[in-house]
Protein backbone atom coordinates (compact mmCIF):
# COMPACT_ATOMS: atom_id res chain seq x y z
CA UNK A 1 0.00 0.00 0.00
CA UNK A 2 1.11 3.57 -0.42
CA UNK A 3 3.74 4.64 2.05
CA UNK A 4 5.09 8.13 2.28
CA UNK A 5 7.54 10.22 0.44
CA UNK A 6 7.25 13.00 3.02
CA UNK A 7 4.28 12.93 5.41
CA UNK A 8 1.93 15.84 4.80
CA UNK A 9 -0.52 17.40 7.20
CA UNK A 10 -3.95 16.16 6.30
CA UNK A 11 -7.53 16.58 7.47
CA UNK A 12 -8.47 17.26 11.09
CA UNK A 13 -10.46 14.82 13.24
CA UNK A 14 -12.03 16.09 16.48
CA UNK A 15 -9.26 18.59 17.08
CA UNK A 16 -6.48 16.14 16.17
CA UNK A 17 -4.19 16.70 13.20
CA UNK A 18 -3.98 13.63 10.98
CA UNK A 19 -0.66 12.70 9.44
CA UNK A 20 -1.41 11.31 5.98
CA UNK A 21 0.99 9.84 3.46
CA UNK A 22 1.09 8.93 -0.20
CA UNK A 23 3.46 7.60 -2.84
CA UNK A 24 4.51 10.30 -5.25
CA UNK A 25 7.01 8.35 -7.34
CA UNK A 26 10.70 7.73 -6.82
CA UNK A 27 12.77 10.34 -5.00
CA UNK A 28 16.22 11.04 -6.32
CA UNK A 29 17.45 11.17 -2.75
CA UNK A 30 20.66 9.69 -1.35
CA UNK A 31 20.34 6.46 0.58
CA UNK A 32 20.35 6.82 4.36
CA UNK A 33 23.50 6.46 6.38
CA UNK A 34 24.55 3.23 8.04
CA UNK A 35 22.29 1.82 10.70
CA UNK A 36 22.44 1.55 14.45
CA UNK A 37 23.90 -1.89 15.32
CA UNK A 38 21.15 -3.21 17.60
CA UNK A 39 17.53 -2.02 17.45
CA UNK A 40 16.78 -3.43 20.88
CA UNK A 41 19.49 -1.20 22.35
CA UNK A 42 19.04 1.90 20.20
CA UNK A 43 19.27 5.00 22.41
CA UNK A 44 15.87 5.93 23.74
CA UNK A 45 14.16 2.91 22.15
CA UNK A 46 10.83 2.42 23.94
CA UNK A 47 10.09 -1.03 25.29
CA UNK A 48 6.84 -2.97 25.33
CA UNK A 49 5.79 -5.42 27.99
CA UNK A 50 6.70 -8.58 26.10
CA UNK A 51 7.67 -8.72 22.44
CA UNK A 52 5.31 -10.03 19.80
CA UNK A 53 5.76 -13.81 19.39
CA UNK A 54 8.19 -14.90 16.70
CA UNK A 55 5.76 -16.17 14.07
CA UNK A 56 8.18 -15.67 11.17
CA UNK A 57 11.42 -17.55 11.88
CA UNK A 58 12.21 -17.25 8.14
CA UNK A 59 11.43 -14.25 5.90
CA UNK A 60 7.76 -14.52 4.85
CA UNK A 61 7.00 -15.55 1.26
CA UNK A 62 3.80 -15.15 -0.71
CA UNK A 63 1.69 -12.88 -2.90
CA UNK A 64 -0.02 -9.50 -2.47
CA UNK A 65 -2.27 -7.78 -4.99
CA UNK A 66 -1.24 -4.15 -4.42
CA UNK A 67 1.62 -3.34 -6.81
CA UNK A 68 -0.02 -5.07 -9.77
CA UNK A 69 -3.79 -4.68 -9.20
CA UNK A 70 -4.06 -1.86 -6.64
CA UNK A 71 -7.82 -1.51 -5.88
CA UNK A 72 -8.79 -3.51 -8.96
CA UNK A 73 -9.23 -6.68 -6.94
CA UNK A 74 -12.02 -9.09 -6.11
CA UNK A 75 -12.55 -12.64 -4.94
CA UNK A 76 -11.82 -14.06 -8.40
CA UNK A 77 -8.52 -12.18 -8.74
CA UNK A 78 -7.32 -13.40 -5.35
CA UNK A 79 -8.37 -17.02 -5.85
CA UNK A 80 -7.11 -17.17 -9.44
CA UNK A 81 -3.67 -16.04 -8.26
CA UNK A 82 -3.79 -18.48 -5.35
CA UNK A 83 -4.58 -21.36 -7.70
CA UNK A 84 -1.75 -20.23 -9.98
CA UNK A 85 0.70 -20.32 -7.05
CA UNK A 86 -0.26 -23.95 -6.51
CA UNK A 87 -0.38 -24.89 -10.20
CA UNK A 88 3.03 -23.39 -11.04
CA UNK A 89 4.71 -25.02 -8.03
CA UNK A 90 5.56 -21.64 -6.47
CA UNK A 91 3.50 -22.47 -3.38
CA UNK A 92 5.49 -25.64 -2.89
CA UNK A 93 8.65 -23.52 -3.01
CA UNK A 94 7.41 -21.25 -0.22
CA UNK A 95 5.07 -18.66 -1.73
CA UNK A 96 2.15 -19.57 0.49
CA UNK A 97 0.78 -16.42 2.16
CA UNK A 98 -1.86 -14.73 -0.01
CA UNK A 99 -2.57 -11.22 1.25
CA UNK A 100 -5.48 -8.98 0.26
CA UNK A 101 -4.38 -5.34 0.42
CA UNK A 102 -6.37 -2.09 0.71
CA UNK A 103 -9.85 -1.66 -0.84
CA UNK A 104 -11.25 -5.04 0.24
CA UNK A 105 -13.77 -3.54 2.65
CA UNK A 106 -16.93 -1.47 2.44
CA UNK A 107 -16.70 2.27 2.99
CA UNK A 108 -18.64 2.01 6.25
CA UNK A 109 -18.60 -0.34 9.22
CA UNK A 110 -21.83 -2.15 10.02
CA UNK A 111 -24.25 -1.06 12.78
CA UNK A 112 -22.20 -3.04 15.32
CA UNK A 113 -18.97 -1.31 14.32
CA UNK A 114 -17.54 -4.28 12.46
CA UNK A 115 -15.51 -4.17 9.25
CA UNK A 116 -17.55 -5.43 6.31
CA UNK A 117 -16.21 -6.89 3.08
CA UNK A 118 -17.27 -5.14 -0.13
CA UNK A 119 -20.06 -7.50 -1.20
CA UNK A 120 -19.60 -6.70 -4.88
CA UNK A 121 -15.91 -7.61 -4.79
CA UNK A 122 -16.17 -10.38 -2.20
CA UNK A 123 -19.75 -11.71 -2.40
CA UNK A 124 -19.03 -14.69 -0.16
CA UNK A 125 -17.18 -12.69 2.49
CA UNK A 126 -13.68 -12.89 3.93
CA UNK A 127 -14.20 -16.01 6.04
CA UNK A 128 -15.08 -17.88 2.85
CA UNK A 129 -12.00 -16.49 1.11
CA UNK A 130 -9.82 -17.73 3.96
CA UNK A 131 -11.46 -21.16 3.83
CA UNK A 132 -10.70 -21.45 0.12
CA UNK A 133 -7.07 -20.45 0.63
CA UNK A 134 -6.64 -22.88 3.51
CA UNK A 135 -8.09 -25.71 1.41
CA UNK A 136 -5.30 -25.07 -1.10
CA UNK A 137 -2.70 -25.32 1.67
CA UNK A 138 -2.13 -21.56 1.62
CA UNK A 139 -2.23 -18.90 4.34
CA UNK A 140 -4.64 -15.97 4.48
CA UNK A 141 -3.31 -12.42 4.82
CA UNK A 142 -5.37 -9.24 5.21
CA UNK A 143 -4.77 -5.48 5.26
CA UNK A 144 -5.67 -2.96 7.95
CA UNK A 145 -4.60 0.55 8.95
CA UNK A 146 -3.91 1.86 12.45
CA UNK A 147 -5.25 5.32 11.55
CA UNK A 148 -8.74 6.68 11.15
CA UNK A 149 -8.85 5.66 7.46
CA UNK A 150 -6.80 3.44 5.20
CA UNK A 151 -4.65 5.05 2.52
CA UNK A 152 -7.56 4.66 0.06
CA UNK A 153 -10.05 6.11 2.58
CA UNK A 154 -11.69 2.91 3.81
CA UNK A 155 -12.32 2.45 7.56
CA UNK A 156 -9.18 2.38 9.68
CA UNK A 157 -8.84 0.36 12.87
CA UNK A 158 -8.26 3.26 15.28
CA UNK A 159 -10.76 2.84 18.10
CA UNK A 160 -11.57 -0.71 16.97
CA UNK A 161 -8.30 -2.56 17.51
CA UNK A 162 -9.61 -5.40 19.66
CA UNK A 163 -12.81 -5.69 17.66
CA UNK A 164 -10.92 -5.94 14.36
CA UNK A 165 -8.32 -8.34 15.76
CA UNK A 166 -11.07 -10.65 17.02
CA UNK A 167 -12.82 -10.48 13.67
CA UNK A 168 -9.61 -11.40 11.85
CA UNK A 169 -9.20 -14.32 14.24
CA UNK A 170 -12.77 -15.48 13.54
CA UNK A 171 -11.98 -15.32 9.81
CA UNK A 172 -8.89 -17.44 10.53
CA UNK A 173 -6.48 -14.84 9.21
CA UNK A 174 -2.81 -15.89 9.37
CA UNK A 175 -1.05 -12.62 8.47
CA UNK A 176 -1.97 -8.98 9.12
CA UNK A 177 -0.39 -6.08 7.24
CA UNK A 178 -1.07 -2.83 9.11
CA UNK A 179 -0.52 0.44 7.26
CA UNK A 180 -0.13 3.87 8.87
CA UNK A 181 -2.07 6.41 6.83
CA UNK A 182 -4.22 9.06 8.53
CA UNK A 183 -2.70 8.66 11.99
CA UNK A 184 -3.88 11.44 14.34
CA UNK A 185 -1.22 13.33 16.26
CA UNK A 186 -2.47 15.06 19.40
CA UNK A 187 -1.15 18.62 19.77
CA UNK A 188 1.78 18.59 22.15
CA UNK A 189 2.64 14.95 21.47
CA UNK A 190 5.06 13.69 18.85
CA UNK A 191 4.38 11.82 15.65
CA UNK A 192 6.53 8.88 16.76
CA UNK A 193 4.64 8.59 20.05
CA UNK A 194 1.34 8.41 18.14
CA UNK A 195 2.56 5.65 15.83
CA UNK A 196 4.18 3.71 18.67
CA UNK A 197 0.98 3.84 20.73
CA UNK A 198 -1.35 2.76 17.91
CA UNK A 199 0.84 -0.05 16.58
CA UNK A 200 1.34 -1.21 20.15
CA UNK A 201 -2.43 -1.32 20.68
CA UNK A 202 -2.99 -3.42 17.57
CA UNK A 203 -0.08 -5.69 18.48
CA UNK A 204 -1.56 -6.37 21.91
CA UNK A 205 -5.02 -6.90 20.42
CA UNK A 206 -3.74 -9.49 17.95
CA UNK A 207 -1.90 -11.32 20.74
CA UNK A 208 -4.98 -11.27 22.94
CA UNK A 209 -7.02 -13.25 20.38
CA UNK A 210 -4.88 -16.34 20.95
CA UNK A 211 -4.65 -16.92 17.19
CA UNK A 212 -1.10 -16.76 15.75
CA UNK A 213 -1.16 -13.98 13.13
CA UNK A 214 2.13 -12.84 11.63
CA UNK A 215 2.23 -9.05 12.01
CA UNK A 216 3.66 -6.82 9.28
CA UNK A 217 4.27 -3.28 10.55
CA UNK A 218 4.44 -0.29 8.17
CA UNK A 219 5.51 2.32 10.74
CA UNK A 220 9.17 2.80 9.65
CA UNK A 221 8.12 3.77 6.12
CA UNK A 222 6.49 6.87 7.58
CA UNK A 223 9.77 8.01 9.17
CA UNK A 224 12.23 7.41 6.32
CA UNK A 225 12.81 11.15 5.88
CA UNK A 226 12.60 12.21 9.51
CA UNK A 227 16.30 11.61 10.19
CA UNK A 228 18.22 8.40 10.62
CA UNK A 229 18.14 8.33 14.42
CA UNK A 230 14.34 8.52 14.53
CA UNK A 231 13.92 6.15 11.58
CA UNK A 232 16.17 3.55 13.17
CA UNK A 233 14.50 3.94 16.56
CA UNK A 234 11.09 3.25 14.97
CA UNK A 235 12.52 0.05 13.50
CA UNK A 236 13.71 -0.84 16.99
CA UNK A 237 10.23 -0.77 18.51
CA UNK A 238 8.71 -2.25 15.34
CA UNK A 239 10.79 -5.34 16.13
CA UNK A 240 8.96 -5.56 19.45
CA UNK A 241 5.41 -5.05 18.19
CA UNK A 242 5.65 -7.21 15.04
CA UNK A 243 7.55 -9.71 12.94
CA UNK A 244 8.55 -7.61 9.92
CA UNK A 245 8.38 -3.97 8.96
CA UNK A 246 8.26 -1.94 5.78
CA UNK A 247 11.47 0.02 5.88
CA UNK A 248 10.73 2.78 3.35
CA UNK A 249 9.24 3.84 0.06
CA UNK A 250 6.96 1.60 -2.01
CA UNK A 251 8.33 -0.23 -5.00
CA UNK A 252 6.83 1.01 -8.29
CA UNK A 253 3.33 0.06 -9.42
CA UNK A 254 2.54 -1.98 -12.53
CA UNK A 255 1.26 1.16 -14.28
CA UNK A 256 4.71 2.81 -13.90
CA UNK A 257 7.15 2.98 -16.79
CA UNK A 258 9.82 0.27 -17.08
CA UNK A 259 12.48 2.86 -16.22
CA UNK A 260 10.59 3.89 -13.08
CA UNK A 261 10.19 0.25 -12.03
CA UNK A 262 13.91 -0.40 -12.37
CA UNK A 263 14.80 2.87 -10.59
CA UNK A 264 12.53 1.94 -7.69
CA UNK A 265 14.14 -1.51 -7.35
CA UNK A 266 17.59 0.11 -7.18
CA UNK A 267 16.42 2.79 -4.76
CA UNK A 268 14.75 0.32 -2.39
CA UNK A 269 17.81 -1.93 -2.52
CA UNK A 270 20.08 0.98 -1.63
CA UNK A 271 18.17 2.14 1.40
CA UNK A 272 17.41 -1.36 2.71
CA UNK A 273 20.94 -2.69 2.18
CA UNK A 274 22.20 -0.19 4.76
CA UNK A 275 19.88 -1.48 7.47
CA UNK A 276 21.46 -4.88 8.13
CA UNK A 277 22.27 -3.88 11.71
CA UNK A 278 18.58 -3.32 12.46
CA UNK A 279 17.40 -6.77 11.37
CA UNK A 280 17.76 -9.97 13.32
CA UNK A 281 16.56 -13.54 12.77
CA UNK A 282 12.78 -13.59 13.03
CA UNK A 283 12.52 -9.78 12.78
CA UNK A 284 12.82 -8.77 9.12
CA UNK A 285 13.49 -5.61 7.14
CA UNK A 286 10.97 -5.45 4.28
CA UNK A 287 11.93 -3.42 1.16
CA UNK A 288 8.60 -4.25 -0.54
CA UNK A 289 7.33 -6.50 -3.32
CA UNK A 290 9.05 -8.57 -5.98
CA UNK A 291 8.22 -7.33 -9.50
CA UNK A 292 9.11 -10.43 -11.53
CA UNK A 293 6.52 -10.52 -14.29
CA UNK A 294 6.02 -6.74 -14.39
CA UNK A 295 5.70 -5.31 -17.89
CA UNK A 296 8.89 -3.84 -19.30
CA UNK A 297 11.42 -5.26 -16.85
CA UNK A 298 14.17 -7.35 -18.42
CA UNK A 299 15.22 -10.82 -17.31
CA UNK A 300 18.43 -9.32 -15.88
CA UNK A 301 16.45 -6.75 -13.87
CA UNK A 302 13.99 -9.22 -12.37
CA UNK A 303 16.82 -11.62 -11.56
CA UNK A 304 18.76 -8.81 -9.91
CA UNK A 305 15.85 -7.94 -7.64
CA UNK A 306 15.35 -11.57 -6.65
CA UNK A 307 19.06 -12.07 -5.95
CA UNK A 308 19.46 -8.83 -4.00
CA UNK A 309 16.31 -9.43 -1.93
CA UNK A 310 17.59 -12.93 -1.13
CA UNK A 311 20.94 -11.50 -0.02
CA UNK A 312 19.11 -9.07 2.27
CA UNK A 313 16.99 -11.87 3.84
CA UNK A 314 13.99 -9.84 2.72
CA UNK A 315 10.42 -11.14 2.59
CA UNK A 316 9.78 -12.58 -0.88
CA UNK A 317 6.30 -11.32 -1.65
CA UNK A 318 5.34 -11.30 -5.31
CA UNK A 319 2.88 -8.76 -6.67
CA UNK A 320 1.93 -9.79 -10.18
CA UNK A 321 -0.55 -11.80 -12.23
CA UNK A 322 0.82 -15.22 -11.32
CA UNK A 323 -1.22 -17.01 -13.96
CA UNK A 324 0.28 -14.84 -16.70
CA UNK A 325 3.92 -15.24 -15.64
CA UNK A 326 6.29 -16.09 -18.45
CA UNK A 327 8.47 -19.20 -18.09
CA UNK A 328 11.43 -16.86 -17.50
CA UNK A 329 9.68 -15.00 -14.67
CA UNK A 330 8.56 -18.28 -13.07
CA UNK A 331 12.14 -19.48 -13.24
CA UNK A 332 13.35 -16.35 -11.45
CA UNK A 333 10.77 -16.60 -8.66
CA UNK A 334 11.13 -20.37 -8.35
CA UNK A 335 14.93 -20.69 -8.26
CA UNK A 336 15.32 -22.91 -5.21
CA UNK A 337 19.04 -22.18 -4.84
CA UNK A 338 18.34 -18.43 -4.58
CA UNK A 339 15.35 -18.99 -2.30
CA UNK A 340 17.62 -21.05 -0.03
CA UNK A 341 19.91 -18.03 0.38
CA UNK A 342 16.95 -15.90 1.45
CA UNK A 343 15.53 -18.59 3.74
CA UNK A 344 18.87 -19.66 5.24
CA UNK A 345 18.33 -20.70 8.88
CA UNK A 346 21.07 -18.37 10.12
CA UNK A 347 18.72 -15.50 9.25
CA UNK A 348 21.42 -12.88 8.64
CA UNK A 349 20.97 -9.94 6.28
CA UNK A 350 23.92 -9.67 3.90
CA UNK A 351 26.08 -6.56 4.08
CA UNK A 352 27.60 -4.35 1.41
CA UNK A 353 31.36 -5.00 1.44
CA UNK A 354 32.32 -2.95 -1.64
CA UNK A 355 30.51 -0.37 -3.74
CA UNK A 356 30.74 2.59 -6.08
CA UNK A 357 28.17 4.68 -7.92
CA UNK A 358 27.23 1.88 -10.32
CA UNK A 359 27.98 -1.34 -8.45
CA UNK A 360 27.75 -3.08 -5.12
CA UNK A 361 29.08 -6.32 -3.68
CA UNK A 362 27.26 -8.01 -0.80
CA UNK A 363 28.33 -10.90 1.41
CA UNK A 364 26.06 -13.04 3.57
CA UNK A 365 27.09 -15.85 5.93
CA UNK A 366 25.14 -19.10 5.60
CA UNK A 367 24.46 -21.67 8.29
CA UNK A 368 26.64 -24.46 6.81
CA UNK A 369 29.72 -22.21 6.72
CA UNK A 370 29.36 -21.13 3.09
CA UNK A 371 29.04 -17.51 2.02
CA UNK A 372 26.65 -16.02 -0.51
CA UNK A 373 28.30 -13.24 -2.50
CA UNK A 374 26.37 -11.01 -4.91
CA UNK A 375 28.08 -8.74 -7.45
CA UNK A 376 25.58 -6.16 -8.74
CA UNK A 377 26.10 -3.95 -11.80
CA UNK A 378 23.46 -1.21 -11.63
CA UNK A 379 25.09 0.78 -14.42
CA UNK A 380 24.45 0.93 -18.15
CA UNK A 381 27.58 -0.83 -19.43
CA UNK A 382 29.07 -4.31 -18.88
CA UNK A 383 31.60 -4.46 -16.04
CA UNK A 384 33.94 -6.94 -14.45
CA UNK A 385 33.34 -6.92 -10.70
CA UNK A 386 35.48 -8.50 -8.01
CA UNK A 387 36.06 -8.60 -4.29
CA UNK A 388 38.84 -10.13 -2.25
CA UNK A 389 38.11 -13.20 -0.17
CA UNK A 390 39.04 -11.29 2.98
CA UNK A 391 36.66 -8.42 2.22
CA UNK A 392 33.88 -10.96 1.63
CA UNK A 393 34.40 -12.44 5.10
CA UNK A 394 36.35 -15.51 3.98
CA UNK A 395 39.87 -16.59 4.88
CA UNK A 396 42.33 -14.34 3.05
CA UNK A 397 44.08 -17.34 1.55
CA UNK A 398 42.60 -20.60 0.39
CA UNK A 399 40.68 -22.28 -2.39
CA UNK A 400 37.00 -21.71 -3.02
CA UNK A 401 34.28 -23.21 -5.18
CA UNK A 402 32.04 -20.57 -6.74
CA UNK A 403 28.58 -21.89 -7.59
CA UNK A 404 26.64 -19.44 -9.79
CA UNK A 405 23.10 -19.88 -8.45
CA UNK A 406 21.46 -18.57 -11.62
CA UNK A 407 23.42 -20.35 -14.37
CA UNK A 408 24.43 -23.37 -12.26
CA UNK A 409 28.05 -23.06 -13.41
CA UNK A 410 30.78 -24.00 -10.92
CA UNK A 411 34.25 -22.52 -10.96
CA UNK A 412 37.17 -22.31 -8.53
CA UNK A 413 39.17 -19.43 -7.13
CA UNK A 414 42.39 -19.17 -5.16
CA UNK A 415 41.67 -15.63 -3.99
CA UNK A 416 39.46 -12.94 -5.46
CA UNK A 417 35.82 -13.60 -6.22
CA UNK A 418 35.30 -12.33 -9.76
CA UNK A 419 32.33 -11.92 -12.10
CA UNK A 420 33.47 -11.03 -15.62
CA UNK A 421 31.59 -8.77 -18.00
CA UNK A 422 28.46 -8.53 -15.88
CA UNK A 423 25.70 -7.13 -18.16
CA UNK A 424 23.99 -3.85 -17.26
CA UNK A 425 21.39 -4.19 -14.48
CA UNK A 426 22.59 -7.72 -13.71
CA UNK A 427 23.65 -9.49 -10.54
CA UNK A 428 25.91 -12.51 -10.30
CA UNK A 429 25.08 -14.53 -7.20
CA UNK A 430 27.61 -17.07 -5.98
CA UNK A 431 27.45 -19.59 -3.20
CA UNK A 432 31.06 -19.73 -2.08
CA UNK A 433 32.29 -22.95 -0.45
CA UNK A 434 35.78 -23.06 1.10
CA UNK A 435 37.86 -26.14 0.22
Amino acid sequence: MPHPSVPRIGRTFAGLTAVAACSAGLLAAPAPASATPDPARAPGAPRLAGAYPNLAPRPPMGWNNWSYYMCDLDEKVVLDNARALVRTGLARKGYRTVTVDDCWMSRQRDDRGRLVADRTKFPHGMAHLGEQLHRMGLKFGIYADVGTLTCEKYPGSLGHFQQDAEQFARWKVDYVKADGCNVPVTPGHGKEAAYRDLYGQLSRALRATGRPMTFSVSAPAYFQFDGDSVWHRVMGWSAEVGNLWRTGRDVALEKSTPAAKWASIVYNFRYNSRLAGLQRPGRWNDPDFLLAGAAGLTRHETQSQMSLWAMMAAPLISSTDVGALSPAARKVLGNEQVIAVDQDPLGVQGRVVAQDDDSAVLSKPLKNGDRAVALFNSGGSPRTLSVSAGAAGLAKSGSYELHNLVTGRRTHSEGNIVAREVPPHSTVLYRVTPH
